[in-house]
């Protein structure tokens, strides 16, 4: 799976950030300490919709943000033209001609896309020079938080569907073209099978899946005759929307076509049904499908679902094989927002020793951790020791390596074991994962071990992805470096 930003943004993306990290950027500049050595983190404060965890994701966006930021003229420019309060330039030209030299030194570490991730606990870590680290707060926040967000509503959706496919139906509620997109992609690394969105098959290598609307239907005034007119054009592609007239109706008009598809060589797909009583109609057309032959035909349902109403179908003993879901996954329905934050831990002090930074408040849930944070996993099997975390400077731990963006092959999606209930409370202790096993974990059941990726470089040079035997640097288990 590919990132996406070099297809969709072709310029610059360096201003994407808000005015007062460039502001303390400048301050740190003019105070002598933009090259001192500062650790930030990557956070949530509470996991999305009442549950228990979240799915990291928005990795590899972020990754080739970092890789391509640079400054072009045109950036600084606009720069140039901003005014102070007293109608003085806002930025110095030294400043600018500082971030026209600027090339991304940072060290990122983070947590592999697809996997579990708890409140407080660090998703990505940023090294490196103060004034670098902080410029990309917004950017790193707006990429990881909305992905983060629809991977974690997407798994609680997959989980509710009981193993049954699902499929993200969004892009036409989507919140425009890039949440279209992103959500397309953050789906599919939180489970999902396939989209309907074609530009997001065509970005990232997703799977897509679709056949007709009931302006099809519509068009052709007669339901069969609409059927027929589908089944004449696309043989291979026969799933048929059966509800705009009456469901049920349209099932045995789904089944005569079926049978004439037959007699020329082809099988019908499947039916779709996207209202109405949808435990009862599936129910219902499965008893008419496989009385007329049909056994294989699956039921595909929609309709403005969500993990909620697709468990509450399921209790009643529907018969559906495909959940198609939309506007509640893209749009994150029930909550729009992950409380993703990015704190400073840490920095040098004169000294050039590490001094943990915190922040106060009267709400304890805004408190930060101090220091330089790591995350470690322990394997309730008892097989191996645990991983280490690693502070910056020590050795790096060893591990397998995420897919980086110019890699075709997507991320293996997400999976929950069952121990992370949807509407579960968080582990006593966030950094132990959950219990192992269950629907399609991102890595082997049993395991739950740190991921890592990191993208250095000297200071000066581009951060670059070093690849060995097709791509991949393996040094061992779980974690991820690029350098």
């Amino acid at each position: 799976m590919t990132d996406g930003l070099d297809d969709v943004y072709g310029g610059s993306l360096a201003l994407l950030t808000d005015l007062y990290q460039l502001t303390m950027a400048c301050g740190y500049w003019k105070g002598g300490d933009a090259d001192r050595e500062a650790v930030f983190h990557l956070t949530f404060r509470r996991a999305p919709f009442g549950g228990g965890f979240a799915i990291a994701a928005g990795l590899a966006p972020a990754m080739a943000f970092l890789q391509r930021l640079r400054w072009q003229d045109d950036d600084l420019a606009y720069l140039a033209t901003l005014r102070d309060s007293e109608k003085q330039p806002l930025f110095p030209q030294g400043f600018l001609d500082y971030l026209r030299d600027v090339r991304f030194s940072c060290t990122v570490d983070a947590v592999p896309e697809g996997s579990l991730v708890f409140a407080h606990e660090p998703i990505l870590r940023v090294t490196g020079p103060i004034a670098q680290a902080q410029i990309v707060e917004t950017a790193l926040l707006t990429l990881m938080n909305f992905q983060t967000l629809i991977a974690t509503k997407a798994a609680r959706v997959c989980q509710a569907a009981r193993g049954a496919p699902v499929v993200e139906f969004g892009l036409r509620r989507a919140q425009g073209i890039d949440g279209g997109i992103g959500a397309s992609r953050a789906a599919y690394i939180g489970g999902v099978a396939g989209t309907s969105n074609v530009l997001a098959g065509k970005l990232l290598g997703i799977r897509v899946m679709g056949t007709h609307a009931h302006s099809w239907v519509m068009f052709h005034g007669d339901e069969l005759a609409a059927f027929r007119a589908y089944a004449e054009a696309l043989p291979g592609n026969c799933t048929f929307l059966v509800d705009t007239y009456d469901t049920l109706e349209g099932v045995r008009n789904a089944i005569t076509v079926g049978k004439e598809l037959r007699a020329r060589g082809h099988e019908l797909a499947g039916v779709r049904l996207d209202s109405g009583d949808l435990a009862h109609l599936s129910i219902e057309a499965r008893r008419l499908l496989d009385e007329a032959g049909f056994p294989d035909a699956r039921i595909v349902a929609s309709n403005d679902l969500d993990e909620h109403l697709i468990g509450s179908i399921l209790e009643q003993g529907a018969r559906i094989d495909t959940f198609g879901v939309g506007t509640k996954l893209v749009t994150a329905f029930d909550q729009p927002a992950l409380g993703g934050v990015y704190k400073l831990g840490a920095y040098r002090n004169g000294e050039g020793r590490w001094h943990d930074a915190i922040k106060l408040s009267e709400q304890p849930i805004k408190i930060s951790n101090p220091g330089v944070l790591g995350v470690k996993r322990l394997r309730r099997d008892g097989d191996g020791p645990p991983a280490r975390a690693h502070r910056p400077g020590a050795p790096a731990a060893r591990g397998r390596r995420h897919p980086d963006r110019r890699s075709a092959a997507p991320p293996h999606p997400a999976r929950v074991p069952p121990g992370a209930r949807a509407d579960a409370t968080p582990p006593r202790d966030p950094q132990r994962a959950p219990p192992a096993g269950g629907a399609q974990p991102a890595r082997p059941a049993g395991r739950a071990v740190p991921g890592r990726t990191r993208a250095h470089a000297p200071r000066g040079a581009r951060p670059r992805i070093r690849r060995r035997r097709g791509g991949v640097r393996r040094a061992g288990r779980g974690v991820a470096r690029a350098r």
